[in-house]
């Protein structure tokens, strides 16, 4: 279920990337689409980390609370969330500078030459009316300016809107930064249950050996007293076997699920860690299908950010239609120009300046149409979204139900095949059977005991996998495990 949502929530960030335009184009088209560049990940970034910590020998102790802390601080998918909407934050500014005013300030200095003859100053003419004097043709002046400029689009309702649609689009992606924190704390709680449920696997496979091996040693000693078949010892050493088995790969599972977590909460594959928190078992309070979709449509970032970026689509096709209104700028000068290390004079410039479009048809009707294609499909996204939250509700519950009803009917298996065990050895002790009984009831047990934790695995992931869908894993995380 977590990784449909991170698909809704990429999804949110490539289609409000389209609100976000340059500053030298906002005055122009509302249809340019900024995509920030995109890595190829061979694997999911949420699944990963960025590790800093060097690695002890000694165990790190590790409770649930602390495994969040970590994830939230390391993990990669969130780090590259975190840039991309500083990327958003960063174009917002450019959008903005088309409505603030440009300052600059600019000096020069050179040697300037002049060529009369270039101007109609002829030297035949200059003859005629100064008789003697000889006219140069090419005059050399050094010259020395220095002024400040100052341009301010006064007034532009297209930029404006076009401002105010990136605005929403910082919006949407600050909603998807908090939805990555969700879908962190998701991995990072599933990643930690997964270590405490093959904890438990790898227990009760030991618990399942010492049993067998206690069955065998058994065996033996009654076999050298006559008592038992040859049969009877050769049985309880596969039975020894086949447990070993099990526990090796019980074993392994544990090990490549350590390095797992440790990934998603950014310490070193080898780093060993020593989990303080127990497997959470509690029943979760019933809550109505409406409470829960209401609750969702509420708090779910991914939802939120895609209402704020409906909302920026909508500026943006308003602002398409703007642009055949008139745009009101300033421009001008001040400062000085004279020749270098003498006389100066000061200068200035000073215009308003009002631009409307005349006959741009094809291009204004082109942004419009464009404008309004975007709009129409964030509403498509918008309602998809909402059906597919009240979907993902429904799911969970049924999840949820099934899981819990699994729970209990594992717990009383276990209790059964603990029973049966137990009247199994009663009666291979007092002679009245061989060792058959025994060994179907060790694999009875063995496989209650697994099918009880993983129950217990599935239940207290279809709650956390419910307050995800809810959107409230984040602040309610312990109520939805019962710890």
């Amino acid at each position: 279920m977590a990784y449909r949502q991170r698909k809704i929530s990429s999804g949110i960030v490539t289609a409000v990337a389209g609100l976000l335009v340059c500053s030298g184009a906002l005055a122009q088209t509302s249809s340019l689409n900024l995509q920030p560049p995109s890595l190829l990940q061979a694997h999911d970034p949420f699944m990963g980390s960025v590790t800093t910590a060097p690695v002890t020998d000694e165990a790190i102790k590790l409770s649930l609370d602390d495994a969040i802390h970590r994830s939230l601080e390391h993990n990669l998918g969130l780090i590259q969330q975190q840039q991309t909407e500083r990327l958003f934050q960063a174009q917002v500014l450019s959008a903005k500078s088309v409505l603030t005013p440009t300052v600059k300030l600019k000096a020069t200095s050179g040697v300037d030459e002049f060529n009369l003859l270039a101007f109609g100053f002829k030297p035949a003419l200059v003859s005629k009316l100064l008789p003697g004097y000889h006219l140069n043709p090419f005059i050399k002046v050094d010259v020395t300016q220095a002024e400040a400029t100052v341009d301010q689009t006064l007034f532009s309702m297209q930029a404006i809107d076009l401002y105010r649609a990136s605005v929403f689009a910082v919006r949407a992606e600050d909603l998807n930064t908090l939805s990555a924190h969700g879908t962190v704390i998701y991995n990072a709680v599933g990643s930690y249950l997964q270590v405490l449920s093959d904890m438990a696997m790898v227990e009760n496979s030991k618990a399942q050996l010492a049993t067998s091996q206690r069955l065998q040693q058994q065996t033996k000693d009654r076999d050298a007293a006559g008592t038992a078949t040859h049969l009877d010892v050769l049985r309880a050493s596969v039975q020894v076997q086949n447990d070993e088995q099990a526990l090796e790969q019980e074993e392994n599972a544990l090990a490549k699920d350590r390095i797992a977590l440790n990934r998603v909460i950014g310490l070193a594959p080898e780093q060993k860690v020593q989990l303080t928190d127990a497997a959470p078992y509690a029943d979760l309070a019933a809550r109505t299908l409406e409470e829960l979709r209401t609750t969702a449509y509420n708090n779910r970032k991914d939802y939120l950010a895609l209402l704020s970026a409906l909302h920026g689509y909508e500026l943006q096709s308003r602002s398409a239609r703007y642009e055949r209104m008139p745009v009101l700028s300033f421009s001008g000068n001040y400062g000085v120009t004279g020749v270098t290390h003498d006389f100066y004079h000061g200068t200035m410039y000073a215009a308003g300046k009002i631009e409307i479009p005349l006959f741009k048809e094809a291009r204004l009707r082109g942004d419009r149409d464009v404008a309004d294609a975007q709009l129409g499909e964030a509403r498509s996204q918008l309602a998809s979204l909402r059906a597919d939250v009240d979907a993902q509700i429904r799911a969970s519950l049924l999840d949820v139900e099934a899981a819990q009803k699994l729970v209990k009917v594992a717990e009383s298996n276990r209790d059964l095949a603990r029973e049966e065990l137990d009247q199994s050895q009663q009666r291979y002790g007092a002679g009245v059977d061989d060792n058959l009984p025994v060994v179907q009831a060790q694999a009875a047990v063995a496989a209650a005991n697994s099918q009880w934790v993983t129950s217990l695995y599935q239940y207290n992931l279809a709650k956390l996998a419910l307050a995800r869908n809810a959107g409230i894993l984040e602040s309610q995380y312990h109520q939805y495990l019962g710890e």
